[in-house]
């Protein structure tokens, strides 16, 4: 009887050190996102107490004669066509906006280059017919680029990866500090109690205050 019981506990022992193995390693991998969720979702909460205070610079030129084959009506590129690599090099010199190989919309009267970030945005628009070009750089600051960040909003693919991979590591957080839970739960009566209310909590206020 004593060695089926010893046997029992010596399996426990492993699946808790193997629990608390990955529940570490998972918690380490994704401490600096869990600061940074958490940071973010109160600042979004609070967007509107949190003021931000946009940085516009706009800047005007207008484009040199050699170039005004490259965007006049004549030029029919195919839809979301980048700017010219000539007419993108002078519009970091002059505008200084980086536009090479970004999606343009062509239309008779004008080209524009939207330039969206996490944190600010930014466009590039040539008059076909004038050739006047202008551009606008808004920056909104550090909260608003750490919410974009929080959401995925204009921040590529790179981080989108990264929230994927973020998330799996929370997931198996969570799912290895529930079994844990559940292993020390004999000797801790309020293990459950506790669980259930971090559960019913948000779904009750959910049913009730969310309209």
């Amino acid at each position: 009887m004593s060695s089926a019981s010893d046997a029992g506990a010596a399996a426990r022992a492993r699946w808790l050190r193997e629990l608390h193995r990955w529940h570490w390693i998972s918690a380490a991998l994704s401490l600096l996102g869990l600061l940074l969720f958490a940071a973010t979702g109160f600042t979004l909460n609070h967007a509107a107490q949190i003021e931000a205070s946009p940085v516009v610079v706009a800047r005007q030129a207008r484009l040199p004669a050699a170039l005004h084959a490259r965007v006049d009506a004549s030029a029919r590129p195919p839809k979301g066509a980048p700017l010219p690599p000539d007419v993108a090099a002078w519009a970091a010199g002059a505008l200084g906006m980086d536009v090479a190989g970004r999606p343009a919309e062509w239309s008779p009267e004008e080209v524009l280059v939207s330039l969206p970030r996490p944190g600010g945005d930014a466009w590039v628009r040539i008059d076909r017919e004038t050739f006047q070009a202008e551009s606008e750089d808004t920056d909104r600051g550090w909260i608003s680029y750490l919410n974009d960040l929080h959401k995925g909003r204009h921040a590529g693919r790179a981080w989108s990866a990264f929230i994927d991979a973020f998330a799996l590591a929370c997931l198996v957080f969570a799912v290895t500090g529930l079994l844990i839970l559940k292993l020390h739960a004999a000797g801790r009566p309020s293990t459950w109690p506790v669980v259930g209310l971090g559960v019913v909590l948000p779904v009750v206020l959910a049913l009730l205050f969310v309209h």
